[in-house]
């Protein structure tokens, strides 16, 4: 199914692992052990070197998998990650520089924002759904309530220190389709190969809903 919109994208799945993968030879199965347990949004960080050749790896072997950048601070990054096949960019803040380049690729943007001056200026930019972050230093449950008054129209993906636990208390509110979660994908499992593990993990994490 051709994805054409963050909204779309965000609505997916409850769930967006944020997956910092430091070897690229786990990046297929990584890819499928999460797909598995019915979470097709996958966001690779840019903070490997391998983080590229990864995304690269699990589209090429995972078509069903939504595949998208994380960790966009440069405008020049925008545009590698398009070559590699990203299907989404978030960002964790947003400047000019970051609009420009986020206007010149063809997949959609998630830009990070903390406050609500930062929030009109993306939509003034022309953005709808915006990734808070750091979600719990930003004022976590409390900040989203307060913003969802003056922006109704907003969605929003909190991420930064969102748990197992918390997951549902965020996704009970009405402007917040999912979540951003580290915890789907520990580095234990992953060097070991615990690909069965990273699945349950999945399915867990695919059932939620609000609290």
């Amino acid at each position: 199914m051709p994805v054409t919109s963050i909204r779309e994208i965000l609505h997916l799945a409850p769930v967006i692992p944020v997956l910092t993968i430091t070897r690229v030879e786990h990046a297929v199965p990584l890819a499928r052990a999460l797909v598995r347990g019915g979470l097709r949004v996958l966001e690779v960080t840019l903070r490997t070197d391998c983080a590229l050749e990864a995304i690269r790896s699990m589209r090429s072997a995972v078509p069903e998998a939504v595949v998208g950048a994380g960790t966009l601070t440069r405008p020049e990054e925008f545009h590698a990650v398009e070559r590699c096949g990203a299907q989404f960019g978030v960002t964790p803040g947003l400047t000019g520089t970051l609009v420009a380049a986020a206007s010149e690729v063809a997949f959609p943007t998630l830009p990070g924002v903390m406050t609500p001056a930062e929030l009109i200026a993306a939509r003034e930019a022309g953005f709808s759904a915006f990734k808070l972050f750091p979600a719990q230093q930003a004022g976590g449950l409390a900040m989203l309530r307060a913003l969802a008054g003056p922006f109704p129209d907003a969605l929003f993906c909190p991420t930064g220190g969102i748990t197992r636990e918390s997951a549902p208390d965020f996704l009970a509110l009405p402007n917040v389709p999912c979540v951003g979660g580290s915890w789907l994908a520990p580095r234990m499992l992953m060097e070991a190969g615990d690909w069965s593990d990273i699945t349950a993990l999945a399915r867990d994490a695919a059932k939620l809903r609000g609290a």
